[in-house]
């Protein structure tokens, strides 16, 4: 961490201030950048406050005025206006080499390092469609908070390898980045025709074959079950895994405010990858889940079969937001392993390695004293 500024709370970088039209873009890789009213350097947002900070001069700006987070918008409607050739937006698809990653940039930017590996990008000049994201979540904890997250998450990995404490601390780099997310609203009513199942219990059998068996009755049902889903949240990233995205949450969703180009100073953000239409079918296919998990409520007994299951969908609605991460890979014997640090919680995912001289060892002990305890066994039966 020898590289960054003591006095920088976000790890910011310069380079060249963005265009009008990227900025009509919405996300982007290359941070907003906003002059210092007293010395003229960049300032970046502070996390968790409402003040930009200048690193050189250590002068703070209020963030006055910030609205209240965008408002849910009709999810047909916008789906017809771009099936209807919604204005486009020229900007600078980045493709990293390195780690996969696909992002766009500042259209006036050359060169820029991948926010998600370091590794210099090639910019390649394509015409796109974006959404213009509606809310933010700002950052709420500063990278020292995010560090010291990190190494209390290294220190309780079991079967961690002795050094990887000292060799993961001194190769990772933090850095702050707002990752695309869609959320969705829907309220559906579902019809179904199923089959109950309770369990009953016969005596069977006579003399030492007498024996009590379990079994069960069915008969059939059918009814409705009605729900209303909110701020269900799909991930719009493809530069980063799954599995350690969701174990992100939950967020804060309710400290929403509205996108405001001020909560991105100093900070990377990236552009959806995952477009509004199919993340809509994944975000279906969890409420479909979250349906049949009522209509086998609604049933009952010990056992049910859902044989129809037929869904109404009204009202529904989607939110574009920003939700912010600190990202790094540290090295480990040759390797980089990746890992997140949700920046409202501190909550930390990702990837690490394993020790299986230790893994052996606790195998090993576990036999013995498994078989320790066998051998006791038989000698007190003995």
């Amino acid at each position: 961490m020898a590289d960054d500024d003591p006095h920088d709370p976000t790890g910011s970088t310069d380079g060249p201030p963005p265009s009008d039209a990227a900025a009509d873009a919405g996300p982007r890789v290359s941070g907003l950048r906003m002059p210092c009213g007293g010395c003229g350097a960049m300032l970046a947002y502070l996390p968790g406050s409402t003040m930009l900070h200048c690193a050189h001069c250590g002068r703070e700006t209020p963030i006055e005025e910030v609205a209240p987070a965008g408002a849910e918008r009709d999810l047909q409607a916008t789906l017809a206006r771009l099936a209807d050739a919604q204005t486009t937006v020229e900007v600078q698809t980045v493709s990293c080499a390195s780690c996969g990653a696909s992002v766009t940039i500042s259209t006036n930017v050359a060169a820029q390092a991948c926010p998600f590996c370091g590794t210099h990008l090639n910019v390649v000049m394509q015409t796109t469609r974006l959404i213009k994201p509606g809310s933010i979540l700002p950052f709420g904890i500063a990278r020292d908070a995010a560090e010291a997250a990190f190494r209390k998450w290294i220190a309780g990995l079991w079967f961690a390898p002795n050094s990887l404490k000292r060799e993961a601390w001194e190769s990772q780099h933090l850095r702050g980045i707002y990752l695309p997310y869609w959320t969705y609203d829907a309220a559906t009513a579902s019809q179904y025709t199923g089959q109950r199942g309770d369990d009953y219990t016969v005596t069977v059998g006579s003399g030492k074959n007498r024996r009590t068996e379990r079994r069960t009755r069915w008969r059939s049902v059918s009814g409705r079950v009605s729900r209303r889903f909110d701020d269900v949240l799909i991930a719009a990233t493809g530069s980063l895994p799954r599995k350690h995205l969701d174990a992100l949450t939950p967020w804060d969703l309710e400290h929403l405010v509205g996108y405001d180009d001020r909560f991105v100073a100093g900070f990377a953000a990236e552009a959806y990858q995952t477009e509004v239409d199919k993340a809509f079918a994944e975000a279906q296919a969890h409420m479909r889940n979250v349906i049949e998990v009522d209509v086998r409520h609604d049933i009952g007994g010990d056992h049910q079969r859902i044989l129809s299951l037929d869904t109404d969908w009204w009202d529904l609605t989607f939110k574009h937001v920003l939700l912010p991460v600190w990202v790094s890979a540290y090295r480990y014997r040759g390797r980089n392993f990746l890992f997140l640090v949700n920046a409202r919680t501190g909550e930390v995912r990702g990837d690490r390695p394993w020790s299986w001289i230790k893994i052996l060892l606790a195998v090993a002990g576990g036999l013995a004293a498994a078989a320790a305890i066998v051998a006791g066994v038989v000698a007190v039966k003995g």
